[in-house]
């Protein structure tokens, strides 16, 4: 059976929260590193298919299974706006107070740290990730492509991401994409790259 990238489907979402952990950590397997195996997913997976489903890409394995996707939204101001009122709500005592979650759950309750000044001009904003067997093989730029030609239709002008400057295999993925480098000075720890959405 042939990969193929289609459409999210609701029955997607644990294999979604699954692909995020098993990539979390600069790329690699952040499994066991928090309370629970959905942390990561339910603050940089699942709040866009919940959301904003119809944006979603899924690469499938030919059989059904989600192996990759990249998730993300038109409007990061009205994306913040939603999560604050929506998600957080939607989440609540979900976690308790174990010190390995603190870092993921400042992230978690603070959505308006989405919004930064010199991202303004590339209001779609996403995230990809492929299991690790998966990767490699051309099908994430052919995922990329897919997702950028679905927020180009839907009129959303530029995108961006925001990387790990240790993951130095996704950087070669992005500049190979067109991605460019972004400086955001305020935020020496996150490289973010830009570009616009027409394919």
């Amino acid at each position: 059976m042939q990969p193929e990238i289609r459409a999210y489907r609701p029955t997607d979402l644990d294999a979604v929260y699954d692909i995020c952990v098993r990539t979390a950590d600069s790329g690699g397997d952040a499994r066991g590193q928090n309370s629970s195996d959905r942390l990561v997913g339910d603050i940089f997976a699942a709040p866009y298919v919940v959301l904003e489903p119809t944006v979603a890409r899924i690469l499938d394995d030919g059989a059904g299974n989600a192996v990759g996707y990249v998730v993300g939204t038109t409007d990061t101001a009205e994306f913040v706006k939603r999560y604050r009122t929506e998600w957080l709500p939607a989440t609540a005592g979900r976690y308790g107070d174990d010190p390995r979650d603190e870092f993921w759950l400042e992230l978690h309750h603070d959505p308006e740290r989405m919004l930064v000044p010199e991202l303004a001009g590339y209001p779609a904003h996403l995230h990809i990730d492929l299991l690790p067997e998966w990767q490699g093989r051309g099908l994430g730029r052919g995922l990329m492509w897919s997702f950028l030609a679905g927020l180009h239709a839907a009129g959303a002008p530029r995108v961006h991401l925001g990387m790990a400057p240790a993951n130095t295999a996704a950087r070669a993925f992005y500049d190979r994409l067109g991605f460019e480098q972004i400086a955001v000075p305020s935020e020496p720890g996150v490289v973010y790259l830009g570009r616009d959405t027409a394919v």
